[in-house]
């Protein structure tokens, strides 16, 4: 890294800081601690991924009360491990007017942490159906990718240099195959050379902190390429996180060209 990069990354580490600690919030201090983490992505993560994918936190950071800190949801079911305790948010497909539909389509994403007194955060899981919108190759690009990501603190949010990402080479999954897993959208919006399918997806849980309860809405625009059906952008919240993918981004221009 140049001296000039260097320096910035220093002036930025040290306005975040500044103002996580005037503002006391220590959640969001260890969410920026861990945040910095991803620049040794390999000595401080790891990740399994089969059926399901889970990225594993070697050296734990985060608290569980921080996630109720940050996202001001409660997960919807809780049980105990051997080694610590299970937190499942579980997202169940909705209509406009928040009934769930039959029948059911569903996925989870669940936190795993250890038995320190704070309950570290040792393991984040997301579930198959999750992967049918987030391929695990390209999940695993786009977290990797966050590393030396724009920080706007006020908005605490995170964008990435599209020029800085790693190419990989994947196939992105075609829209007949989502559609088989997800059902019928809500809405298809067509534009120019995409179209867009929307979805809604309701967080089950029973506490959220006033003023909050549209965090429980997890709204899900899918944007598939018209000519190749190829899904090409996922964006969406998911328990008050914002995400938003473009897979194109990612993809080597080997795999761009087949």
């Amino acid at each position: 890294m140049s001296t000039l990069l260097k320096s910035k990354a220093w002036k930025i580490s040290v306005i975040v800081l500044f103002s996580i600690v005037l503002t006391g919030c220590l959640a969001w201090f260890r969410a920026y601690q861990t945040y910095l983490q991803l620049n040794e992505f390999d000595k401080n993560f790891a990740i399994k991924a089969k059926d399901d994918f889970t990225l594993e936190f070697k050296n734990p950071i985060l608290f569980s009360e921080d996630f109720v800190t940050m996202s001001k949801l409660r997960a919807s079911e809780s049980w105990p491990l051997e080694h610590g305790r299970v937190w499942r948010y579980l997202f169940k497909k909705v209509d406009e007017q928040g009934n769930i539909l039959q029948p059911e389509i569903s996925f989870f994403f669940d936190l795993q942490f250890n038995k320190h007194p704070h309950q570290q955060l040792v393991a984040w899981t997301f579930s198959p159906l999750f992967l049918q919108i987030a391929p695990a190759n390209f999940l695993e690009a786009s977290l990797r990718s966050i590393a030396g990501a724009d920080i706007n603190e006020g908005a605490k949010q995170l964008r990435t240099n599209p020029e800085s990402i790693k190419k990989i080479v994947g196939q992105l999954p075609l829209k007949d195959h989502v559609v088989a897993k997800l059902g019928a959208p809500l809405e298809i919006i067509t534009e120019t050379e995409t179209e867009v399918y929307r979805y809604h997806f309701m967080l089950q849980t029973t506490v959220i902190e006033k003023g909050y309860e549209d965090r429980a809405l997890n709204a899900v625009r899918l944007t598939f390429d018209l000519k190749t059906h190829e899904l090409v952008k996922m964006s969406g919240r998911f328990a008050g996180l914002k995400v938003s993918i473009n897979y194109r981004n990612y993809q080597s221009e080997a795999t761009e060209e087949n």
